[in-house]
């Protein structure tokens, strides 16, 4: 802390250590030292007029040096103190003055000549009290904005302000600050934090300041002067293997070393709220690291089951695809999954209130054997299956967002938190342009990494901004920087700097690892979810397995090397069946009939095309492409020589019937698995 001496902390000390004796003589020496020092200087200054005074006595030549020496000292203890307060810099430069002028009358005259030896014992002990004094009110723990804080509160702007006793921890200094009444506000204070970063020769980020919500004048100054998120961490595996998804999550640390958490399944009994998040942050600015630091922590867990959507193809993801209960690559796949989380909702939601749960806990993953949960009425336990909580997360969702439409998320945003579902939306930009302000508004918790300085007020609230919080200044520059708003974080820390952790490619075996851990002792969905899911998705949606590990990307292509049998012949599904050593059959009629030069096929009649289009539906779902429109048919209508004008109106022709549903996409319908239209 010493390069903050001429800042706020200058006039702070830390809590003196009571003597480890416990005498009486001790505890008086003990709190008697802070006060010695001037009453010593006295009694230096009286033996050193004497002694001169046996060298230098009736000596012209002695009396001119000492009185430029005196005068020299007391200029230069003025010019030194131009950096402290206006009062300290005077009452150090009468104390030389006078000091200097007595020990140079004693040189010359005697210490006992004339007025000395009364000046001596009359004005030494009121100087050394003076400055006992001083140091009293120094320490008053009301504290009135003196000394050099007066100073650097004059320089900041806020002159007239109070400051309490400051707290200082490692790496950490808490001051409390009472404005002006009626004159100043929290606003006067967040403006200064710039002027205060610099008068203390610190990044911006390292002064905060955090309003008292019970007051407009009264807060704390938060300063850290110490980055400690320079030193990259890298990330070594998940903080709690095995524990459940209502425990911390662990992303990283925060700028005075403590652990950067977040949680997404609301807790009743301290009133914490479930919570949607959003990860944003320009290119280069660490999302990535951020969204790995998150997914693997949430894949730790036993209670909880993910439908992740990446239009990447899982770049970033790819080790921890086999963990997912359903993976998305993006176009029609995300749209299925955006119309089963939708459905799941409803779903989801009459099953915890048919079992008493106002909202997701932890004890609605087991099966139901409390009769207080009970979906049976008459007051034995139910025994049914349990149901795990949900992560819906939607990486890259500007791709989404950009197909489906700005409002793709809006319901899932409002609804899903009661039903045990958490949305994830991670994008560079969360702007106006780039999602609807219902959902940004329905996303309460922010992991806001570096970005562009115009885009700050998108990420954070204004009242997290106002505190202190600068993301602009990052950019790209300090990848996994970050701020995190959320539930159960205190509101002081939501300016607080953070870092997440890195992840290199030694981290990838370990992620490998984790997946396959996740699919031996992970969550599987429950009936209602799987059932919900099925109804619209159809055979898109598997859930996750159970049936084994998966190999490594390095062990696969090892075995396809070897020529070893380790995952079944590598054939086309429809020449497994074929005898490679059966004899060949005999020629039949029509194989020496040309292929080529022939005319095209005829034109379905009307029953026939409908049929041929019925067929087609049903081959879409068989494949798992659940949303369909006129351009999805496209090659089909060259081979039967229709229109996509006729598709449109067929398309329509099912809606009514029931075997479509219309979707938020103009032109784009939604295929109701057979069982169900029917």
């Amino acid at each position: 802390m010493d390069h903050l001496g001429n800042g706020l902390v200058a006039t702070y000390t830390l809590p003196e250590q009571e003597p480890s004796g416990g005498t009486i003589r001790a505890y008086l020496l003990h709190r008697a030292k802070p006060h010695l020092p001037p009453w010593l200087g006295w009694g230096a200054t009286g033996v050193a007029g004497a002694l001169a005074h046996t060298r230098w006595a009736d000596s012209a030549a002695a009396g001119v040096g000492l009185t430029l020496a005196s005068v020299v000292l007391t200029g230069a203890t003025w010019w030194v103190g131009k950096g402290t307060s206006q009062q300290r810099r005077l009452h150090s430069a009468i104390t030389v003055a006078a000091s200097s002028a007595w020990l140079t009358g004693a040189s010359l005259a005697g210490v006992t000549a004339g007025p000395l030896d009364d000046l001596y014992l009359m004005g030494g002990p009121a100087l050394a009290l003076s400055w006992n004094v001083r140091m009293i009110l120094r320490h008053n723990p009301e504290g009135v904005g003196e000394g050099s804080d007066k100073g650097l509160m004059e320089k900041i702007g806020l002159a007239r302000a109070q400051i309490g006793q400051a707290k200082v921890e490692p790496n950490r200094v808490t001051a409390r600050v009472a404005l002006e009444p009626g004159e100043q506000t929290h606003d006067d204070a967040t403006k200064a934090l710039g002027r205060l970063a610099s008068a203390l020769d610190l990044p911006t980020s390292a002064v905060r300041y955090t309003p008292d919500t019970d007051s407009s004048r009264r807060g704390e100054f938060v300063i850290v002067p110490e980055d400690m998120l320079a030193e990259v961490v890298e990330w070594e595996g998940p903080s709690n293997l095995g524990g459940s998804i209502t425990e911390p999550l662990v992303i990283g640390r925060y700028d005075d070393g403590s652990a950067l958490v977040i949680w997404l399944p609301g807790d009743p009994e301290s009133g914490r709220n479930s919570t949607h998040g959003l990860i944003a942050g320009g290119t280069g600015s660490g999302k990535g690291d951020a969204a790995l630091n998150l997914l693997t922590e949430i894949l730790s867990r036993t209670d909880v089951i993910v439908w992740f959507s990446d239009p990447k193809a899982f770049q970033d993801f790819a080790p921890l695809r086999p963990g997912l209960d359903w993976g998305a690559e993006g176009g029609t796949e995300t749209e299925v999954l955006v119309a089963a989380v939708e459905a799941a909702i409803p779903a989801r939601t009459r099953w915890l209130g048919a079992h008493g749960y106002r909202q997701w806990v932890a004890e609605a993953a087991q099966q139901q054997n409390d009769p207080a949960h009970s979906c049976r009425g008459d007051g034995r336990a139910c025994g049914c299956e349990g149901m795990p909580f949900l992560v819906a997360w939607f990486e890259e969702a500007a791709n989404t967002l950009r197909a489906l439409g700005d409002d793709a998320f809006t319901g899932i945003a409002q609804e899903a938190r009661a039903a045990g579902i958490s949305l994830i939306v991670s994008l560079q930009r969360p702007s106006y342009d780039q999602m609807s302000t219902s959902t940004r508004a329905s996303l309460p918790s922010v992991i806001a990494l570096g970005c562009d300085a115009r885009d700050e007020g998108f990420a954070l609230p204004d009242e997290v901004l106002a505190q202190g919080a600068h993301p602009g200044a990052w950019g790209n520059r300090r990848p996994g920087y970050c701020y995190v708003v959320s539930p159960g974080i205190p509101e002081d820390r939501y300016a607080s700097p953070g870092r997440t952790f890195r992840f290199t490619h030694r981290a990838v075996p370990v992620m490998e690892l984790l997946a396959v851990w996740a699919q031996r002792n992970g969550a599987t969905a429950d009936p209602v979810t799987a059932g919900a899911a099925v109804g619209v998705a159809g055979n898109a949606y598997t859930g996750r397995t159970d049936s084994g590990a998966p190999q490594s990307t390095a062990l696969r292509a090892v075995n396809q090397e070897d020529g070893m049998d380790h995952g079944g012949l590598l054939v086309d599904p429809e020449d497994a069946g074929i005898d490679p050593e059966a004899e060949l059959p005999d020629a039949q009629d029509g194989d020496d009939a040309p292929i080529f030069g022939q005319e095209t096929g005829h034109k379905p009649s009307p029953e026939e095309a409908r049929r041929l289009f019925a067929d087609a539906l049903a081959e879409f779902e068989r494949e798992g492409r659940m949303i369909v429109g006129p351009k999805d048919f496209t090659d089909w209508c060259d081979a039967h020589n229709l229109s996509r004008s006729w598709v449109s109106l067929r398309l329509k022709e099912a809606a009514t019937e029931g075997r479509l549903e219309a979707t938020n996409t103009t032109g784009r319908w939604r295929i109701v698995p057979a069982l169900a239209a029917a």
